[in-house]
């Protein structure tokens, strides 16, 4: 390889190869990361700081989609709109308050704190620090152990992790092609708003951004073809944002699909399967992401290359020297899902060099040898809208599904003496999906103005699988939110 070539890569890659390369090989190394997003980023680098050499690859920016269009920044924006809604609120609790936004704020916290002009230094730095190789480029397996990126090939002893991430899903909709529409990215990166925004995507994402939006002063229609915004939670939940997003001016239509799309230059024009149609100087689609697993090289190594998602074991295994974090595993878009199944990986992959307790003890949480399993039963997940919605396991419909015996608790949040106290902008609930059989929580949601902070008791509740009775005798703080959960509780044993 050139030595000009040989720039192209960050890092002296940890400890030295055993034996000769071959000369097609650039490096034999222990393990190839292909994709450094959070759950990428993670495995390699811990691995690498455990003494493993490492080659991590990625072409886009280390840290993936959650610090820079994702996660990060939209709960920036999140955190103004709220601000904004709330300062709007005065009138109706402290006396006389006048708001004027400016996005201009936003955009300038979100360019230069969240994502540094959307670069990744800092990222390659991190890991490279650690003593990883940093490769640019698009990796792909062409064999059982060997990963190829742009003119070089890597040869892993122990094996290959695979975080490649997901990719918005852009429906085939008549007239869509070629024209500027939004995904997350172009919403992230948005220096000046519209005065109009169409959303299509009902979904957390959607409603997310066209709440932000809204609150920020544009007009705002949203299409989802559902009947329901929020489809994977819970009615009760679906309700409620629709609720908190029409009395912030945004248009909801919900049962009717697009079926064309009009851009005529300056803006653009949605067709609704009702009849309606929706006008937007901007289309944003929200119509949820599919892992990016094209062009991989899954058949080299015996895998369907059409397969939607990499089925992964308890280890996360994929097969022999294989392991897949994050998004294509297929459990959910989440970065506490990735960082969750990166710890699972490392730990075997730790098991697998042989380095033992004391390489794994800086590693964050468990040996080598502690036979760590992923359990996704009490997964959570927030809608981060206002009211939030925090829910975790089963809803009280894919429960029923299962076959459990199902009992519920539920109470409105303006039951609670903290939601009275709390008056506008306390709307919300604790909803509870218990087994009869076995006397604990399957699944529950919390909504309103904390309701991602107080799922986490519910979380425990449910991974633990803590008694309904042990909650009833629990000590609730008062008065809080999530004294909310005694009333729910009572309401499910009664």
């Amino acid at each position: 390889m050139a030595e000009q070539e040989r720039m192209r890569v960050a890092g002296d890659g940890g400890a030295p190869a055993d034996g000769p390369v071959g000369p097609d090989v650039t490096a034999d190394v222990d393990v190839v990361v292909v994709g450094l997003g959070v759950g990428g980023e993670e495995a390699a680098g811990r691995l690498a700081a455990a003494g493993l050499s490492v080659v991590g690859i990625e072409r886009d920016l280390v840290g993936g989609e959650c610090p820079f269009w994702g996660c990060v920044p939209s709960k920036m924006m999140i955190r103004a709109a709220n601000a904004l809604a709330e300062a709007r609120r005065v009138d109706q609790v402290a006396g006389r308050a006048t708001v004027e936004p400016d996005w201009s704020t936003v955009a300038k916290r979100i360019r230069e704190e969240a994502t540094a002009g959307w670069t990744d230094d800092a990222g390659v730095e991190r890991f490279t620090a650690k003593g990883g190789r940093f490769v640019r480029g698009s990796g792909r397996l062409v064999g059982p152990g060997l990963v190829q990126v742009g003119d070089e090939l890597y040869r892993a002893r122990i094996g290959v992790v695979l975080g490649t991430g997901s990719t918005p899903v852009i429906p085939p909709l008549p007239g869509l092609e070629g024209t500027p529409y939004w995904t997350n990215r172009e919403a992230m990166e948005l220096a000046e708003l519209p005065e109009s925004l169409v959303v299509l995507g009902g979904g957390a994402i959607g409603a997310e951004l066209a709440q932000v939006f809204a609150r920020f002063g544009v007009r705002v229609g949203m299409v989802e073809a559902g009947g329901r915004v929020l489809a994977m939670e819970e009615p009760e939940s679906s309700e409620l944002v629709a609720a908190a997003l029409r009395a912030d001016g945004v248009t909801v239509h919900t049962g009717a699909r697009a079926e064309r799309v009009e851009h005529d230059g300056n803006g653009f024009t949605l067709h609704l399967t009702d009849g309606a149609r929706l006008h937007g100087e901007r289309l944003l689609v929200a119509t949820g992401r599919r892992a990016a697993l094209d062009g991989l090289g899954l058949e080299t190594v015996g895998l369907d290359p059409t397969t939607r998602f990499l089925e992964t074991d308890d280890r996360m295994r994929v097969a022999d020297g294989i392991w897949a974090v994050g998004d294509p595993t297929g459990h959910g878009a989440f970065t506490h899902v990735a960082m969750y199944q990166a710890a699972i990986a490392i730990d075997d992959i730790l098991r697998c060099a042989g380095a033992g307790d004391a390489a794994a003890g800086g590693a964050g949480g468990g040996s080598a040898g502690d036979g760590r399993r992923a359990d996704y039963r009490a997964l959570p997940r927030v809608t981060f809208t206002d009211p939030e919605v925090g829910a975790v396991g089963l809803t009280e419909r894919q429960a029923r599904e299962q076959g459990y015996d199902v009992r519920i608790g539920f109470t409105p949040l303006s039951d609670s003496s903290r939601g009275w106290i709390h008056g506008v902008g306390g709307e919300g609930f604790v909803k509870l999906v218990g087994d009869a059989e076995r006397g604990v929580l399957l699944g529950a949601t919390s909504a309103g103005p904390a309701g991602g902070e107080v799922l986490s008791a519910l979380a425990v509740a449910v991974h633990a699988e803590v008694p309904v009775t042990t909650l009833a005798g629990m000590i609730y703080a008062y008065p809080t939110f999530h004294r909310a959960i005694e009333t729910a509780v009572r309401d499910l044993l009664s």
